[in-house]
């Protein structure tokens, strides 16, 4: 059983660039597929499909590189099961000063940090990427 999946999305990601693979698979969820849809929209991934099987269904992320290198960075998992991060709209985060993003929860669904301050929400932080 695994506790935290969406830690394990992230791990997966970050090991899938280091090695330079060109697709990462891993289970699916609506979580992980709005967390793809996030990183497509801000460019550090190419596309994301998903296909259905006996299970929870596939999620597959076409990893992005420039020049050899990876579009991602760096990847966090900020609230974890174990302690919980939660924000106001005074206190969203900025990452590398607005060249990452932070995916945050919000009770309108899963959004980037500059959707956040345009609505003038808050939530919990999810993750930063870089």
């Amino acid at each position: 059983m695994m506790t935290d999946p969406i830690a394990d999305f992230f791990t997966r990601l970050r090991n899938g660039m280091q090695v330079r693979h060109p697709t990462v698979d891993m289970p699916n969820s609506k979580m992980k597929t709005r967390i793809a849809e996030i990183l497509q929209g801000e460019g550090f991934i190419r596309n994301f499909k998903t296909k259905e099987d006996d299970k929870q269904g596939l999620l597959r992320v076409y990893l992005k590189y420039h020049n050899g290198s990876p579009c991602v960075r760096g990847i966090r998992r900020i609230s974890k099961p174990g302690r919980r991060v939660y924000v106001d709209k005074d206190h969203i985060p900025k990452v590398l000063n607005g060249l990452g993003i932070a995916i945050i929860s919000t009770s309108q669904g899963l959004v980037t940090d500059q959707i956040c301050r345009e609505k003038g929400i808050g939530g919990e932080v999810v993750g930063y990427i870089w």
